[in-house]
């Protein structure tokens, strides 16, 4: 049989994810933008999307969330990954914060990057050797080795750091990790409006996603003159309707 006798292969399009809903991809992606984006519960975004003619429960935007919500956040962070991973001079900035789960404490670990974006997020009911450990090889697979890595006294740091034998990119300061204190703020806010978390699952879902959408759209607009700023929300608007569609 010649080559040209051979049968094409017709390779088929992905199936849409949106393909059994009802609702327009359109209308899922703005749900999913106001409830993870700005400090909103369930029932308040249920109240705006109301206002503008589109009447859903509020138990669907917690459906829709759960669904899309890392998708969309999937493909922002795996775009910025490819981006900055060659990046040299990077440096990080790693903290822990504490979050109540049913009454109970754990700790979210955060990498953030001198930019103020975060790189990474984990869930884990112990702050010791072993979870930060956990932590920073998950961090350094995914986004490569930085130049520095700034980090409180915490020893726990240091001693992954041996492990994994890059102690001497640590720089301990005092003030020198307000950069990943500052970048807590956000995550607040939205922990209050949803009136905390009840599973680790949950939390370690929406902290993921959270964190890659606000990257997203953190346009520094206190560093800009006001048209630049409104072309950077313009452009990345669009980016995300492309990102999610």
């Amino acid at each position: 049989m010649s080559q040209s006798d051979e049968p094409s292969v017709t390779r088929q399009a992905p199936p849409s994810p949106f393909r059994r809903f009802n609702s327009s991809p359109e209308v899922i992606r703005l749900v999913v933008l106001m409830y993870v984006r700005f400090p909103l519960s369930l029932r308040n975004v249920e109240d705006l999307l109301f206002e503008r003619g589109i009447d859903i429960c509020h138990e669907t935007v917690r459906m829709w969330w759960n669904r899309f919500g890392p998708m969309f956040a999937g493909e922002v962070r795996s775009k910025r990954v490819s981006r900055m991973r060659g990046f040299r001079h990077w440096r990080w900035h790693l903290d822990e914060m504490y979050v109540k789960l049913n009454g109970e404490m754990v700790y979210l670990w955060r990498a953030v990057d001198h930019e103020g974006e975060v790189l990474e997020s984990y869930v884990t009911r112990k702050r010791d050797k072993a979870a930060a450990l956990t932590f920073m090889k998950k961090a350094l697979k995914r986004h490569g080795a930085p130049e520095a890595i700034t980090t409180d006294g915490l020893r726990s740091y240091r001693a992954a750091m041996n492990d994994l034998g890059n102690a001497e990119k640590q720089d301990v300061g005092r003030w020198a990790n307000n950069r990943v204190e500052n970048s807590h703020l956000p995550f607040r806010r939205r922990e209050r409006a949803m009136l905390r978390f009840r599973q680790m699952k949950s939390l370690q879902k929406f902290a993921s996603v959270h964190a890659n959408v606000h990257n997203h759209f953190s346009l520094e607009r206190h560093l800009t003159d006001r048209q630049t700023y409104r072309e950077r929300r313009s452009a990345a608007l669009a980016e995300w309707q492309v990102l999610a569609s």
